[in-house]
């Protein structure tokens, strides 16, 4: 079923969902079921499942040499997701990057989502290369999340990269983009930023899922700002609690955003990274809360492969 279908279904009842990291190759799945059996007690009608690009390790050759290789770490992307399908019944969202991927290599990825009875999807841009200061789009590949939007809108319908191929079946997706609350890192200015938001739902987006943040009146500036652009698909805001003292310095150098005072000053009382888990899963509870006051229709969380926070959270707002 179509993410805008179980909201629709959900009449008004806010829903639960998360987003696991695929475990790097040469690691079973079997860890990643630990994580997620605990969280099927919320009955999430979707799970997400994020991609990684490629990226560069160094091989040592002898005499000092070392060999630049390109390689995936995470790959098992569709995969994981059949897999998860099957064993909870529940459907899986992959993520879908322009970086690393040709068109073609979109082409065949949504040919094989349509095959495993995959019909949700998050399109992204990504990020730059590691060790790259700007993204760069692949030889034959996507420049903007835009672009990538009305491939697998165009695709949906039949149009694919060389000709039109008319089918009896509805194979078109329902397809995610992400919102950025606090404006995206290398946007100029935050109404610029909702303008190329404003761009990917005109492409064919059906529904926008945000970066996480920690102060619930950005994320409501944020949807009062796209609803009077005429941005009208629903909007699910991104949950992540906060979990080590270094989340302090990290998540503002890499996602760009603002933690409250109030949140700072919380972490720096604590003695271990158990209290800092503590005051993340409480700072979460109460945003949780909020945000279903609201009136968002899911409340989706970033799971990074631990799940006892958010289990925690789960059962005392859900």
């Amino acid at each position: 079923m179509k993410i805008t279908d179980h909201i629709k279904n959900a009449n008004g009842k806010t829903l639960f969902s998360f987003e696991i990291v695929p475990p790097q190759k040469g690691v079973g799945i079997a860890d990643l079921y630990k994580n997620i059996d605990p969280l099927m007690e919320f009955k999430p009608p979707f799970i997400d499942v994020t991609t990684s690009r490629e990226e560069y390790i160094f091989l040592e050759r002898g005499n000092g040499l070392m060999e630049r290789k390109i390689t995936r770490m995470r790959p098992g992307t569709l995969g994981i997701c059949s897999a998860i399908q099957n064993k909870y019944n529940v459907d899986t969202v992959p993520h879908v990057l322009c970086g690393g991927f040709t068109k073609e290599e979109t082409e065949y990825l949504l040919v094989d989502c349509m095959y495993l009875g995959i019909n949700n999807i998050v399109a992204l841009r990504g990020d730059a290369m590691k060790g790259e200061k700007y993204f760069e789009p692949s030889v034959g590949g996507h420049k903007y999340a835009s672009d990538l939007v009305k491939q697998i809108h165009d695709l949906g319908i039949g149009e694919y990269l060389h000709g039109k191929i008319e089918s009896d079946t509805d194979n078109s997706f329902c397809i995610g983009v992400a919102g950025y609350p606090e404006k995206h890192i290398e946007a100029p200015s935050m109404n610029y930023d909702l303008q190329m938001l404003k761009k990917k739902v005109e492409a064919g987006a059906d529904y926008i899922v945000t970066q996480m943040f920690f102060d619930n009146q950005k994320f409501f500036d944020f949807v009062k700002q796209a609803r009077e652009i005429g941005i009208d698909v629903p909007i699910i805001p991104g949950i992540k609690p906060i979990a080590t003292k270094i989340h302090l310095q990290m998540l503002p150098q890499v996602f760009k955003i603002d933690l409250p005072e109030a949140l700072i000053n919380e972490v720096l009382k604590c003695k271990t990274n158990n209290d800092v888990r503590e005051v993340g899963i409480e700072w979460a509870i109460n945003q949780s809360k909020e945000l279903l006051d609201f009136g968002i229709p899911v409340l989706h969380f970033y799971s990074m492969g631990k799940s006892d926070n958010i289990l925690k959270i789960g059962r005392e707002v859900f």
